[in-house]
């Protein structure tokens, strides 16, 4: 994840515009046909603007592939606006779809997002790392998790790297945070699995194997990854992304490994193209058959492309959307960064904007046939 996050997931504008009609949310199970849940999909509308029939139908189709998993990206700010009083509106309608379609969520909740914290409410404030509270953050989640009994995992911290790249003499600091919220959640949710996520492309990048390997803590160790260098250029064919993948395993020998959000974008403009998406989404299958042991899940970004442009600006809020493939880390306001950036994650869909699948979505749902 960068700097700033664009992103996945629903996005806040869609929630808003269909929170009305939440209740109308069909509770019960959309089907009964066979799922993996150890493989998922980012379900996103290809607009901000949706009515509640066309999000249902999106989920419906996502979850028709044989799926059995997506991801909330839920920020602490929506979640808790005042000390003590949870606003459960924008989650409710995110995992009423999740739970309708018999899909298993891996909650993302960023205390680290980045280069930045948070975001945090209010009330809050701007903490720094040892002033945000393992109480306050330990009870924020055992609210969600108590509420929401289909999140199977949590990531508490994404793009980490990103975070200690300059600053490793606060790696002490937040892993007593972390361990101290793990061991109080773990006693009461034992069959949840807590982690936290890196940005693999970063990692290998620019060398920042050590934060890794100092962050290893919990259950799994996620990563995100996209086959790009620093300026979001897709420099990698999907063997050599292969390769990339395997070294997750170099970096993390005694833990599983979870691909949070795995992309290949079909932008030109960046060097992708149809052809390529599909022959990486065929040979990621590939790998996960031969490595599921190892795995715990393997998380496809995305379902839609995005109109071009919309997609990530050097002053966009967190919590609109959030991105955690493309970039680097220091987005900063190169222009030029910027713009590759926006190429790469409007067009890393396996259906473009106006629904037509590209070829890549026939392949995910052919490999997920074939192992379920």
């Amino acid at each position: 994840m960068d700097k700033k996050f664009v992103g996945i997931g629903i996005g806040i504008a869609v929630i808003v515009a269909i929170i009305a009609a939440a209740t109308m949310i069909d509770s019960e199970p959309a089907m009964t046909q066979k799922t993996n849940e150890k493989i998922g999909l980012v379900i996103n509308p290809p607009t901000q603007s949706v009515s509640l029939q066309q999000i249902d139908e999106i989920f419906f189709d996502a979850s028709s592939s044989g799926i059995g998993r997506s991801n909330v990206y839920l920020f602490w700010n929506m979640i808790e606006p005042q000390r003590g009083e949870f606003d459960w509106s924008q989650s409710d309608v995110l995992m009423g779809l999740n739970e309708k379609n018999n899909l298993k969520v891996t909650l993302y909740f960023s205390v680290i997002n980045g280069e930045t914290l948070g975001p945090f409410p209010d009330w809050i404030g701007n903490p720094s790392l040892n002033a945000i509270g393992e109480d306050r953050l330990t009870n924020v989640l055992d609210a969600i998790l108590m509420r929401y009994h289909i999140v199977d995992t949590v990531i508490i911290a994404g793009e980490t790297e990103s975070q200690f790249r300059y600053y490793e003499q606060n790696i002490p600091v937040y892993k007593e945070l972390y361990n101290s919220v793990y061991n109080k959640l773990k006693t009461k949710y034992p069959d949840v699995k807590f982690g936290n996520s890196f940005a693999l492309h970063h990692v290998l990048n620019k060398d920042l194997q050590n934060i890794v390997h100092e962050l290893a803590i919990g259950d799994f160790v996620a990563f995100s990854y996209s086959p790009v260098d620093s300026l979001n250029d897709i420099v990698k064919t999907p063997d050599d992304a292969i390769e990339d993948l395997y070294a997750a395993f170099e970096l993390i020998p005694d833990k599983k490994v979870g691909f949070f959000e795995i992309s290949w974008s079909t932008s030109d403009f960046v060097g992708g193209n149809n052809t390529s998406q599909k022959e990486f989404v065929e040979k990621t299958f590939d790998f996960y058959s031969e490595n599921e042991s190892e795995v715990e899940f393997l998380t496809w970004y995305r379902q839609y492309d995005r109109p071009e442009g919309t997609c990530v600006s050097a002053t966009q809020n967190i919590g609109d959307e959030k991105i955690s493939v493309g970039g680097g880390s220091g987005l900063g306001s190169s222009e030029h960064v910027i713009e590759r950036l926006n190429h790469y994650i409007c067009n890393a869909g396996m259906k473009d904007v106006d629904g037509n699948s590209k070829p890549a979505w026939d392949e995910f749902k052919n490999q997920i046939e074939m192992i379920n």
